[in-house]
């Protein structure tokens, strides 16, 4: 679905297709959202106009993310109230900043940074660790890059365990946004050759506490595990989408050659 089209949408159909998203009942959204379940009915099917204060209220017992409130804020007739600025202007220059500090002080481990849609946005010098190998033409898509046959997969020693983390991670995140980008972004990842068998679920291992990225290069086996970090308070569209990926050596094997590789 286009903004277009969003947009041209009721602001009661919208408020019920987020509920409905959600799995709440209007009651259940009377209970969090402390008001009157007639009313939550009265909105949806137009009998009742949202006040913008009731507007953002609804939004964030939905738990919606920026973009999406201002979809619902445009639907009822008010202006957005969140703003969506590019990362090069000035005044992102902080945000930029503390990302390429933080960039930085990681290396020479893995770091990249990467948007709502897995774009690439800006990555450390320990990544290319990582790209070495893969086709340019996949590297502004980290999922991509990962997974395609002609990207980083081939050397994933766990390609089948990594790959269903991958694909569960970007099902949450759509399950949060119905990002249509994201569901064709998903098919397209979901067809994609694999040659190992896929975990339904991510059951620990003896002794696993958390699923590894396994891959071999420079002739040897390295074990990495990421943490993933967005901004805390976010108030900005462009800064609630990014997400920064941090990779860190799972054994002291790992640990060892990055250290001696940087030396």
């Amino acid at each position: 679905m286009t903004v277009a089209q969003i947009h041209q949408r009721p602001f009661g159909e919208l408020l019920r297709g987020w509920r409905e998203h959600r799995r709440l009942s209007q009651l259940d959204l009377s209970n969090r959202a402390e008001i009157s379940t007639r009313h939550i009915s009265f909105l949806e099917t137009g009998r009742a106009t949202p006040s913008r204060d009731m507007v953002l209220h609804l939004s964030e017992h939905l738990d919606l993310p920026l973009r999406e409130r201002n979809h619902l804020l445009l639907a009822a007739g008010y202006a957005p109230v969140y703003a969506q600025s590019p990362l090069d202007s000035p005044g992102m220059a902080a945000v930029c900043e503390a990302i390429r500090r933080l960039l930085s002080a990681h290396d020479p481990y893995p770091a990249v940074v990467v948007d709502r849609a897995w774009e690439l946005v800006d990555a450390n010098e320990g990544i290319a660790l990582l790209a070495e190998g893969v086709d340019p033409d996949l590297l502004g898509n980290v999922l991509r890059a990962s997974l395609h046959p002609e990207g980083l997969a081939p050397h994933i020693l766990n390609l089948g365990e990594w790959r269903a983390h991958l694909l569960g991670r970007l099902r949450r995140q759509i399950t949060h946004t119905a990002d249509p980008r994201l569901t064709e972004l998903y098919a397209e990842l979901r067809g994609y050759p694999c040659d190992q068998p896929e975990p339904e679920v991510e059951l620990p291992g003896p002794g696993d506490i958390m699923v590894p990225l396994r891959v071999r290069r420079a002739g040897r086996e390295l074990s990495f595990f990421s943490i993933v970090a967005t901004f805390g308070t976010p108030l900005d569209i462009t800064v609630s989408e990014l997400a920064i990926e941090s990779f860190y050596p799972a054994d002291a094997a790992t640990a060892a050659f990055l250290r001696d590789t940087s030396s």
